[in-house]
Order: C-alpha cells, then sequence, then structure tokens
C-alpha cells in the first residue's frame, strides 16, 4: 500500500455517503488525517466513528450551498482548514428537470452546491497550499461535464464550470512553478443515492432511485480509481462505461448528438 496519503490532512466534503464515504474509509485505512464535511454532523459523527484511528479525524459540519453558513464556520475553523494538504471537493447535487420547466430557484441552488461552494473552499485552503508549496484538489465532476444530456441541463452546465475554473487554477499554478496539482474525476453511473436528493422542475427532491444508478459501480470502486490517479499525479480521469460518450462526442460529434437524444434519461 502506498504510503502516499500517510500524515497528510484530507478534507472531504459529502463525507456522510457515497463516494465521500468510501474515500474516507479507504484514506483513513492509508493514515490519512481527515476532516469530513457535510450538512449533517450527525451522519458525520457516525462516518468518523467507524474510521481506523477514529480519534484523529475531525467533523466539520457545513452546507456548502449556503454561503452564510459557509462563511460562518470557515471564519471559525481557520486552525483546521488551514493544515489541510488535500481537499475533495465531493459535495454536490443532480437534477431531474426539462430545461424549460427548471425554475431558476433549483438552478441556483445546483450552482451554488457544485460550483460556487467548491471554488469557495478551494480559495479557503490555497493560500496555506502556496505557502508550503504542495497542495492537491480533487473535484468530483461527472461525464456530464464533458457533455449535456436530457434533463440534467444546470447540472451539466454546474460540471463543465468546474472543468474551465479548476483546468485554469492548474495552468496558472504550474506557471508559477507551484507545486499544487488539480485532479478532475468524472464518473459516470455510480451506486449512491444522488438521484434521491436530485431536483426537479420546481426545486423539490425527486425521492427516487433511478433504476441506472442502482446498478451502477460502487461508491468503493470508484474511490479506489479516486485514489490511485491521486498518487501517480494524474490531470483527470473518466470512470464507468459512460465514457464512451465523451469520445463520441469528442470524434463523432453528429452521431453522439442523435444518440443522447434517444437516451432515457434516468
Amino acid at each position: 500500500m502506498s504510503t502516499y496519503w500517510k500524515h497528510k490532512t484530507v478534507w472531504i466534503t459529502g463525507a456522510s455517503s457515497g463516494i465521500g464515504e468510501a474515500l474516507s474509509q479507504q484514506l483513513a485505512a492509508r493514515g490519512a488525517h481527515l476532516i469530513l464535511s457535510s450538512r449533517s454532523e450527525e451522519k458525520l459523527n457516525q462516518v468518523c466513528s467507524t474510521l481506523p484511528n477514529s480519534n484523529m479525524h475531525k467533523v466539520l459540519a457545513l452546507d456548502v450551498s449556503n454561503q452564510e453558513d459557509l462563511e460562518r464556520v470557515l471564519s471559525d475553523s481557520k486552525k483546521i482548514t488551514k493544515t489541510v494538504d488535500v481537499l475533495i471537493n465531493n459535495a454536490g447535487i443532480s437534477q431531474r428537470a426539462l430545461t424549460w420547466e427548471a425554475n431558476q430557484q433549483s438552478e441556483r441552488l445546483i450552482m451554488e452546491t457544485n460550483f460556487f461552494g467548491s471554488i469557495r473552499l478551494a480559495k479557503e485552503v490555497l493560500p496555506n497550499m502556496i505557502l508550503r508549496n504542495f497542495g492537491l484538489i480533487i473535484n468530483i465532476s461527472s461525464v456530464v461535464g464533458k457533455f449535456g444530456f436530457p434533463l440534467r441541463s444546470s447540472y451539466a452546465a454546474s460540471k463543465h464550470a468546474l472543468h474551465g475554473y479548476f483546468d485554469t487554477l492548474r495552468a496558472e499554478a504550474q506557471a508559477e512553478k507551484k507545486n499544487i496539482n488539480v485532479l478532475m474525476v468524472c464518473p459516470g453511473r455510480i451506486a449512491t443515492n444522488i438521484s434521491l436528493s436530485a431536483v426537479v422542475a420546481d426545486g423539490s427532491k425527486q425521492n427516487e432511485m433511478d433504476p441506472g444508478l442502482s446498478n451502477g459501480l460502487t461508491p468503493e470502486y470508484c474511490a479506489k480509481r479516486i485514489i490511485k490517479a491521486a498518487e501517480k499525479g494524474k490531470s483527470e480521469i473518466y470512470i464507468g462505461k459512460e465514457q464512451l460518450l465523451i469520445y463520441l462526442k469528442r470524434y463523432f460529434p453528429g452521431i453522439f448528438r442523435k444518440l443522447v437524444s434517444k437516451f432515457k434519461p434516468k
């Protein structure tokens, strides 16, 4: 097992379930010191209690979609956040709504959660990463960060925005000779509860598991791929058979457009 993570402080958002929880388990087993974040302190404490060396990890409950709450928590937690070596922006919310039916409130919630929350946390940890000349930011994007897909207009837009922002950050860090890497992770269907909390047209939760997701890859497999890619210094990885659509759009855009319009979005 690699010693890359030993004694590193890793901040994981969306750590109470799914990919975030799987990353927490595997990184704790590799000797990392974790900061676990999500909206539910109770769920975070449950996850933390199951981790190896549970007393070495910290719980920091926050809502990345709520700017006022986020600023309050960050202001009170400077001693914790300034130690971060690796930030994993995993918190996110999906969508199940036709473009012309989705209300603006639901679209803003998606952007605040998936994009603005992620860049705010990055700005929180970057100054000390720059001072130490070491840092890694991992963003859990999606295959739809590379193309549009029915019922996912604002979700796809938020993930596209992540790529534009953090590809730029990576280039700037390299130009300034800073030892700070960015890893963009583009999973396809992973068997998590993301479809349960996905917002529909009026902004309410779908509260339904998509059949495609329930048959998707496991969060544990996804976490292993992410960890291995980070250790190798990768900049971008695709996980799952849905990555074929990325190449299809790149090399055969006309065929892609015809094909994707026929997909059953769930």
